[in-house]
């Protein structure tokens, strides 16, 4: 499958949430959990979008907490590929409140790791990813690098 090639922009996904009382804590802003549950299905789709294929999480390699987001908030979740191994696959998810005039401030921001899986649940290889604007080059080398150090931190571990 690796002679196929596909962009950031064949897998990025929006996903839009209005914040209702289920979703807020006991300081009347966004649940922590309940947002990392909203960023981890966005990342799936993409990984999916990507690799044509079921994938699993195998890791949150970075999560930041920046700002509260409170009831009745929009939020805006942006999903992009950032870098496509051999099986695996890094996934940056943007978390946004928007105001009522579409302005936009990051809330959080994560990436995570996601293995592509044949129908036996082992892992297969996905397509290339084609970056086409300088951004899109140097999230990938970033990505690279934090391949090679979560390999390095795995390895040290055991």
């Amino acid at each position: 499958m690796h002679n196929q090639e596909k962009t950031v922009d064949d897998s990025r996904t929006t996903q839009v949430q209005i914040l209702m009382p289920a979703h807020i804590n006991g300081y009347d802003r966004l649940f922590g959990g309940k947002l990392v549950e909203w960023i981890d299905v966005v990342a799936a789709v993409v990984a999916r979008r990507h690799a044509n294929a079921n994938v699993t999480t195998v890791a949150i390699d970075n999560l930041q907490f920046k700002e509260a987001a409170y009831a009745n908030s929009t939020v805006v979740l942006e999903g992009r590929m950032t870098y496509a191994g051999r099986t695996s696959m890094e996934v940056r998810v943007d978390t946004f409140v928007e105001d009522l005039q579409g302005w936009r401030k990051l809330i959080n921001q994560a990436y995570l790791v996601l293995v592509a899986l044949d129908e036996q649940e082992r892992p297969i290889e996905v397509p290339r990813l084609l970056c086409r604007t300088q951004q899109e080059i140097e999230e990938q080398e970033a990505g690279q690098r934090r391949r090679e150090l979560r390999s390095q931190r795995r390895h040290e571990r055991f």
